[in-house]
């Protein structure tokens, strides 16, 4: 075998030309293969940092009746489950949260966690120093602790060991800090750095509130299923254990199919990337495919070449078995190159997609070139050089070689037999880029289709959006918490450029959402029925003037609205059309948000607002003013936490920020700003998941078309080359350039034509595969498969024509005398 190494060595050294192609080719395409693979790698397939991950749950609900497939965790099943449950070993509840850091330098506004005891507990999970939280930092009134981030302690107290039990003032209030939590320790994919406790008053907890998230680590040998059922079971013990919420009786969740849905941990990390993720690793098989087929297609040329080399070896006394060990050698050889340098392909492409890649790609950290990819990349390196170096030994390394010698000849005019598995692999390549470029172009299709919708907001790139957060501890009075707020955006509207300004607790597609159901006067609903569920927001006056989201029908909130505390609201236009079918119809009418709150009139239809990104079903939208009495049973409901929102065409300069930022220190330096970003950047992540597919389809399409036309002008080039003596003879019996050209042109439009018709029926089939990607396009779209086939088919034909048209250039008399 190592003589059989340097052999094929030698033998790529002796044709260097045809060495890098090949060479290259493999390495693109394996690279491409092991990057791709990396991403799975480390996103799907690499168990979660934790012990005994097989037995770590998320804990779901879902409710059909009100389209939620799937619905948050309570306090009431906190309880319920911690207490009745029989398959969860610890059980805990968490929540996302942001907390005002004050007395170390600027004020901060720092992503937070809010967790119950059992948290750290069901991860196992202990603190690098100090303690975790216990029972009784979940109390109401006990005193306020916290646990930070260790990449926080590094950067904000430079590591000192004393940290634990001093004082870090957060929204305020002193918080002891009680604990370091490990240096490698991430809480699922959050990226916060203070952890507080999530405190109940047990009396207080009813039936609702469903707006946390639960994760459990189930008993030994409990099943999913098992878990399922448990809660299952529990759920009606839940509503006899709590009062129901104000408005809402047992019926209702008996009416919305309330149940379980326990689910693997993982699932609530990865979500859906994978149905990204395992597309592209399909469209990264289907490249090495085409890649495979050139390879073959340049072995099967250079064997062809070597067939009196390979006969007279047999001649001399080598056995057939040996010839083929020696082509499957150097053809392996050559994928083991290909895979080597394919690594550095990988290495490079994993480094550019962590840099670059999408953001919000779940466990990005967890993404590397590492031992199992290696093995990966080996394997496929080892599988590619077997299956294309397969074909030229089936085809030439047979017990009939030794026939060559008295059989072959230079020059000879062979028939279409003699090509038949080059061009069945050409028409391989054509069918397989059609594939590609199709399923490009259907991505390309829903890029522009998402690009057309009207999302709620005009010239995001000049809409600057950050988070303002007002504590307690600091302005105790709802109506005082106003003021303050109408303060900064007077001030910020001062600063020079600033075309608006305005404020909201949530902006379009920012991913935060509270959804609740809504009793529409005009449209009562039945005794004991639950109605439909909407989305919340919380407004000031000029929000929508802000984003460039048009009224269509009434006005908009007043600050004389906000401080009279007037009972109005604001709707959506596709929510005004759901009851009133005409916007202007709606004016008038009134909703309230729970049966026994007060009626607040309609003043106003805004348009509607594709909050959950383009490429989804616009939610129903009710935009209460941001000060609200009696609202949800409360005296004074005040928004203290709200995205700050400024229209400038100066958005984009970091001057104009640090003018903004001093804006706001001017009303109250104690005040951070976080989550400072544009409007554009919050669109762009809404489309990460498209704008990333296809441009990896794009890529893959490219180099598939390439690879493609690349050999269908190498098969037409090697029949121009082998037919140079018929060529002479017909041009010296008078036969004309054109139909020397079409002689070539029609073979190539033959396999271009069966290529295209293969593809298309695999990209009917395939394409399916992609309907959870598209929007606004099917996946049997007959324009684009129209276009990207005609468009193949162009490319193909004129890689035809070069070759063909080199042909009429020789010289009969000069074919001849050689031959």
């Amino acid at each position: 075998m190592l003589e059989d190494l340097r052999f094929a060595l030698r033998m790529l050294r002796k044709s260097p030309g045809f060495a890098a192609i090949a060479i290259f080719t493999l390495a693109l395409a394996i690279g491409a293969n092991s990057a791709i693979f990396s991403v799975v790698n480390g996103v799907l397939l690499k168990p979660l940092p934790y012990s005994e991950t097989e037995r770590l749950v998320g804990v779901w609900h879902t409710a059909p009746g009100l389209n939620f497939p799937l619905l948050n965790a309570s306090p009431s099943t906190y309880f319920t489950y911690r207490e009745e449950g029989r398959v969860f070993e610890q059980i805990g509840l968490y929540d996302n949260d942001s907390l005002t850091v004050t007395g170390r330098g600027e004020p901060e506004q720092v992503d937070a966690m809010e967790w119950t005891e059992g948290v750290l507990q069901v991860l196992r999970v202990a603190p690098a120093l100090g303690r975790a939280f216990t029972a009784k930092d979940m109390q109401v009134g006990s005193p306020d602790t916290v646990m930070m981030s260790y990449s926080y302690w590094q950067r904000r107290f430079g590591g000192a060991p004393d940290t634990v039990g001093r004082t870090l003032t957060v929204n305020g209030r002193p918080f002891e800090i009680i604990g370091i939590l490990p240096q490698n320790f991430r809480f699922l994919d959050e990226r916060a750095d203070l952890f507080t406790p999530l405190q109940f008053k047990r009396e207080s907890v009813f039936v609702g509130n469903f707006s946390y998230e639960s994760l459990a680590r189930l008993k030994p040998g409990v099943t999913i299923e098992q878990a399922n059922a448990d809660v299952a079971r529990m759920l009606p013990l839940m509503m006899e254990k709590f009062p129901m919420a104000p408005g809402i009786s047992k019926q209702m969740f008996v009416d919305a199919k309330f149940g379980p849905k326990v689910r693997p941990l993982k699932e609530d990390v990865v979500g859906d990337a994978g149905n990204v993720l395992w597309v592209l690793m399909g469209v990264a098989g289907v490249v090495l495919a085409i890649a495979c087929a050139n390879v073959a297609n340049l072995l099967l040329v250079r064997a062809e070449g070597r067939q009196q080399e390979l006969a007279l070896r047999t001649a001399l006394g080598a056995h057939w078995a040996q010839i083929a060990r020696k082509l499957l050698v150097e053809s392996m050889t050559l994928g083991i190159i290909g895979g080597v340098l394919g690594l550095a392909v990988a290495w490079g492409g994993v480094k550019l997609l962590i840099s670059k890649g999408p953001a919000n790609l779940p466990r990005l950290d967890q993404i590397s070139v590492d031992g199992f990819v290696l093995l990966y990349t080996l394997g496929v390196a080892l599988l590619s050089g077997l299956l294309f170096g397969l074909i030229p030994v089936f085809k030439y390394a047979t017990p009939h070689l030794s026939l060559t010698l008295r059989d072959g000849g230079r020059g000879s005019s062979e028939g279409r037999e003699h090509h038949r598995t080059r061009k069945i692999l050409v028409v391989s390549q054509v069918a397989l880029a059609l594939v590609l470029l199709i399923s490009s172009g259907l991505m390309i299709r829903t890029f522009q289709s998402m690009r057309d919708v009207q999302p709620g907001f005009q010239n995001p790139v000049q809409v600057l959006t950050m988070r303002i957060t007002i504590p307690e501890a600091q302005v105790k009075d709802s109506v005082q918490v106003l003021q303050l707020q109408q303060r900064l955006i007077q001030r910020i509207h001062g600063v020079p450029g600033v075309v608006s300004a305005s404020m909201s607790n949530s902006v379009t597609m920012d991913g935060s959402n509270s959804n609740d159901p809504i009793f529409v006067e005009d449209f009562p609903s039945a005794e004991g029925k639950l109605p439909p569920i909407r989305r919340f927001k919380h407004i000031a006056p000029d929000a929508f003037k802000t984003m460039g989201n048009p009224l269509i029908a009434g006005r908009d909130l007043t600050w004389s609205d906000m401080y009279r505390m007037a009972p109005v609201v604001l709707i959506s236009e596709n929510l005004a059309r759901e009851y009133w079918k005409d916007p202007a119809k709606a004016l008038g009418r009134r909703i309230r948000e729970t049966p026994t709150s007060d009626w607040r009139e309609i003043i106003g239809v805004v348009g509607t607002e594709y909050d959950n990104g383009v490429h989804k079903e616009a939610p129903k939208i009710v935009y209460w003013p941001s000060l609200i009495p009696r609202f949800w049973g409360e005296k004074m409901n005040v928004r203290r936490s709200m995205t700050f929102i400024v229209r400038s065409p100066r958005v984009g300069s970091t001057a104009f920020l640090k003018e903004v930022q001093a804006a706001v220190w001017a009303v109250n330096p104690a005040l951070p700003t976080a989550n400072v970003r544009t409007l554009q950047s919050i669109y762009d992540r809404s489309m990460v998941r498209t704008t990333f597919t296809l441009l990896m389809l794009a890529l893959a399409g490219g180099v598939a078309l390439i690879l493609g036309v690349v050999g269908i002008y190498g098969v037409i080039s090697y029949a121009v080359s082998r037919r140079t003596r018929e060529i002479g003879i017909r041009i010296a019996l008078g036969a004309q350039q054109g139909q020397v050209q079409g002689l070539f042109v029609r073979d190539g439009a033959v396999l271009i034509a069966i290529g295209l018709v293969l593809g298309l029926a695999v990209s009917a089939a395939v394409t399916r595969t992609l309907s959870t990607l598209l929007f606004g396009v099917k996946p049997m779209d007959a324009g684009t498969y129209a276009v990207v086939s005609a468009g193949l088919a162009v490319a193909a034909l004129l890689a035809c024509y070069l070759p063909a048209r080199r042909a009429t250039s020789v010289d009969p008399a000069r074919a001849l005398r050689c031959e």
